[in-house]
């Protein structure tokens, strides 16, 4: 336990700070302060002492050094049992600090909307702050350190309670919050200055990595019942491009829950799949998900027909599925919906008010909000390996098809073309092996995920049966083999789209060119693992 004599008390965010400070004064706790905060504790008949009476020294430079002084680190750092260090703060006159409240300048709301120029961004870098707290931090047997407001009743009470001391498992625990403070703001700085570089693309990822989260929610539990699950608001790592200094919330994290149960782990994932993948399309848009994989994807005129059409696709797999669209639902749109059966969430960018009120009939449906489409936050995805994760950047290329070439003698008609690019970017959001079927712009079958091509084709035209015949095809990767288009050949495909680059291109072409389909290459692929 450590007996709080002295405090020294310097804030830029001052909220709590006037009654914490009275309880402090009131035991009998010696206030030390700096400037603004010195002033409004002596406004409110607080007693309190200049830093620079304390240390004899007055601030210099604008403000920029006032607390850094051995006096004030020497009082705090010095070790109170230690023969050798008891001596030196005898012979210096050094007294011992043992609380310290520091919170640092606004360095994050400065930078955020990203009118702050670079000056006066640096004037907002703390730096007598993250000193005094690292320091209070590192001799926590000895000394309290309150980095954050929301401490101040806590450690109050303690102190009222304990008679002015803290245990030494508030003295630990509040070490270790600090230390995680000071880390966040420094990564803060550091991506700031960071992202004022011109990005280059083809440089290699960072040496070091340093992720900013911030608790969005507890979850009841993971993926499965035995695992712990939350949901964390990410912001971008030190050394990775962003769009922004320090993004707003974006896609789930800005979502609102409009009505039904509590979010689940494997909602948020099947909900993230969604959302994304009906926004690659600028016309109306239904995707139905299930495990992260669409069973039924649809772009139509209006939100109703696109409902309509991607719950076609596969009625059986849509039982307890998760759906995205991404225009607000109307009350047509939500009365299809209603009558599709069985459903977990929905996610839409709005509903108007008749459509919610039928929506929520359905009393465990959950319902959320999601603001415009600006993307999925910051541009890299993770993904965890034993012993660590892989970064890589967002998969956000398109469908250009004026870059794709057509590798047959038969070409795609322009309906043809049109219904291709739908099916390679739904391609995009099926895990792989992944095999779109589509008529028009309406999927008919999907195949997800199989351990081979022909066997994901094979699952694709199942499901399509017999709407395979004059639809068209994607696969995200090339065919190793010409089996996957001889059994599309058979079902009735009429034209495909893949990457190409297999060393049997010339066979799978050979046997698209027997069947009459017309296959034009995209050279890239959109493997997605998981």
């Amino acid at each position: 336990m450590t007996t709080v004599r002295r405090a020294l008390i310097s804030v830029s965010d001052k909220t709590g700070l006037l009654p914490f400070a009275q309880g402090l004064s009131r035991l009998g706790i010696q206030i030390l302060s700096t400037g603004g905060t010195a002033k409004l504790l002596r406004a409110n008949q607080i007693k309190v002492q200049e830093v620079s009476d304390f240390t004899g020294f007055p601030e210099l430079f604008e403000g920029r050094v006032k607390t850094l002084h051995p006096k004030v680190h020497g009082g705090i750092l010095a070790k109170r049992s230690h023969p050798a260090h008891l001596s030196q703060v005898k012979r210096h006159g050094i007294e011992f600090i043992d609380l310290v409240v520091v919170n640092l300048y606004p360095f994050e709301a400065t930078v955020r909307d990203g009118k702050a120029g670079l000056d006066e961004a640096i004037e907002q870098i703390d730096i007598g702050g993250p000193a005094m707290l690292r320091s209070a931090a590192k001799n926590f047997k000895s000394v309290g350190v309150v980095c954050q407001p929301s401490r101040y009743a806590q450690v109050l009470a303690e102190l009222e309670k304990q008679k002015g001391r803290l245990s030494d498992q508030t003295l630990y625990n509040l070490a270790v919050e600090s230390f995680g403070h000071t880390a966040w703001y420094d990564t803060a700085i550091h991506h700031y200055l960071r992202s004022r570089r011109s990005p280059d693309a083809k440089a290699p990822l960072a040496e070091r990595i340093a992720f900013q989260a911030v608790k969005v929610q507890d979850l009841r539990y993971g993926e499965n019942p035995h695992q712990r699950g939350a949901f964390y608001q990410t912001f971008p790592p030190v050394g990775m491009p962003a769009p922004e200094n320090s993004p707003a919330p974006v896609g789930l994290a800005a979502a609102t829950q409009l009505h039904g149960k509590h979010l689940s782990f494997n909602n948020l994932l099947d909900l993230s799949a969604a959302w994304s993948l009906v926004n690659e399309f600028k016309e109306p848009c239904a995707a139905i998900l299930k495990h992260t994989n669409p069973c039924g994807v649809a772009c139509a005129a209006a939100l109703k027909p696109a409902f309509e059409r991607a719950h076609a696709c596969d009625p059986l797999s849509a039982f307890g599925s998760i759906i995205g669209v991404n225009r607000v639902v109307d009350a047509p749109a939500a009365k299809t919906i209603l009558k599709s059966g069985f459903l977990e969430c929905i996610a839409a960018p709005g509903y108007e008010r008749q459509a919610l009120k039928l929506l929520q009939q359905k009393k465990n449906l959950r319902i959320l909000r999601i603001p415009a489409f600006q993307g999925n936050g910051p541009g890299f995805d993770v993904k965890t390996v034993a012993g660590g994760f892989l970064i890589q950047d967002t998969d956000q290329e398109g469908a250009d098809a004026s870059r794709w070439k057509t590798a047959t003698r038969k070409r795609p008609t322009a309906q043809q073309l049109k219904s291709l690019v739908f099916a390679w970017l739904v391609a995009k959001h099926v895990k792989s092996n992944a095999i779109v079927v589509a008529q028009g712009t309406q999927t008919v079958g999907i195949g997800a995920g199989q351990t081979s091509r022909v066997d994901s084709s094979a699952l694709a035209l199942k499901k399509a049966g017999r709407r395979a015949k004059g639809a068209v095809m994607a696969s995200d990767g090339f065919f190793p083999k010409a089996d996957g288009v001889q059994v599309a050949v058979r079902a009735g495909i009429r034209a495909i789209v893949q990457p190409g680059g297999s060393i049997r291109d010339k066979e799978v072409i050979a046997a698209a060119d027997r069947g009459k389909v017309a296959m034009v290459l995209t050279g890239q692929r959109h493997f997605r693992h998981g």
